[in-house]
């Protein structure tokens, strides 16, 4: 009896199979790794396949009718094109000498869907325009050039800020940016969104998978350094030497499904923590570094952990001391008082 192929199993079918996963992790990352080995590698793959199953199902709402991706192996033959130095056009003619005839009135949004969908797979970057609805996320169009150009293109963007020469302290940390600056982390599946600022600035994405960037490390669709710098942000961010950090985010990557190995991403020594060093996420990190820096306390918790101005710090709690003391002392003469007036109409 012929033993069927992991990989003609439908992309739709949950749980996918630990035999699937690693022919899809052989096949589209490059990565051998067998099934005895999944769960006791250094690399948390699961919440990845969270991520290509949540894709795969958004793109084939509706019955399937703006995809044609159906197995697995349909998105790893197209991931081969698309790794291949061709051009949009091409891999869509290509696909299109494969659709059934007649072919659908949408044919053509059915090729741009599938190719924008093994894209997101692949790359883990938000491609192509959603027509069922708005994720908030950034997202690119690719239709001219070689893949490679593009990503390279997009992500050696020039730095619009200039040459700074700031040094990121221990203190600024992802956990810090909620417990001192007030905001709000969102774990971005987008690599395209990591670092960026939204919500006026009180929201920042953070790209948490790990495990799928250090698999990337010799994918040269990314630009040289790109992957490896986008490592060190996280050791910057969720630093292994600090055990609050690393207490506080495996409590939550396990209540929100984030990638284990973000927290143990290396350590930076002193002369890494320069913006100067990370030129790709240069600007990004200004930008953090200035709202976090220019952020003031506007509650007792936030008061209490941003100890960045000593003397403010001290003065807001001895003044605050010095205001409850004085209140309770006041309330204990209130007290003395009521009961002398008491004792003296009742003195018995």
């Amino acid at each position: 009896m012929a033993t069927l192929d992991p990989l003609e199993s439908s992309v739709q079918l949950s749980p996918i199979s630990i035999e699937t996963k690693c022919e899809i992790l052989n096949h589209l990352w490059g990565v051998t790794v067998r099934p005895s080995q999944y769960y006791t590698s250094d690399f948390d793959f699961d919440t990845y396949f969270s991520y290509y199953t949540a894709q795969c199902n958004d793109a084939l709402h509706d019955g399937g009718r703006h995809v044609s991706v159906r197995t697995h192996r349909d998105v790893i033959t197209i991931a081969q094109d698309l790794k291949s130095s061709q051009t949009r056009a091409a891999i869509k003619s290509t696909l299109a000498s494969k659709m059934r005839t007649p072919r659908p009135a949408n044919d053509d949004e059915i090729l741009d869907g599938s190719i924008d969908l093994v894209l997101r797979l692949l790359l883990m970057v938000e491609f192509g325009h959603l027509q069922y609805g708005f994720t908030g996320r950034k997202q690119l169009v690719w239709d001219s050039d070689s893949l490679e150009e593009f990503v390279h293109g997009y992500f050696n963007t020039p730095r619009a800020l200039g040459q700074e020469t700031v040094k990121l302290e221990k203190i600024f940390n992802a956990r810090n940016l909620g417990r001192i600056a007030g905001m709000e982390i969102e774990w971005t599946d987008n690599l395209a969104d990591h670092l960026r600022l939204t919500d006026g600035d009180k929201k920042v994405a953070i790209f948490h998978h790990a495990s799928f960037l250090e698999c990337q490390l010799k994918n040269p669709l990314f630009p040289d350094g790109l992957i490896e710098e986008t490592i060190r942000t996280l050791a910057l961010l969720l630093p292994q030497s600090d055990r609050a950090t690393q207490k506080w985010y495996t409590a939550l990557s396990t209540s929100k499904n984030l990638d284990a190995k973000a927290s143990k991403s290396g350590r930076l020594r002193a002369d890494d923590r320069h913006i100067a060093n990370f030129p790709f996420w240069h600007d990004q990190l200004v930008i953090l570094k200035q709202v976090f820096d220019e952020a003031e306390p506007s509650s007792l918790s936030q008061w209490w952990c941003d100890r960045r101005k000593r003397v403010q710090w001290y003065t807001f709690w001895v003044a605050l001391l010095v205001l409850a003391l004085t209140v309770f002392f006041g309330v204990v003469q209130c007290v003395e008082g009521g009961l002398q007036v008491y004792k003296a109409y009742y003195p018995s």
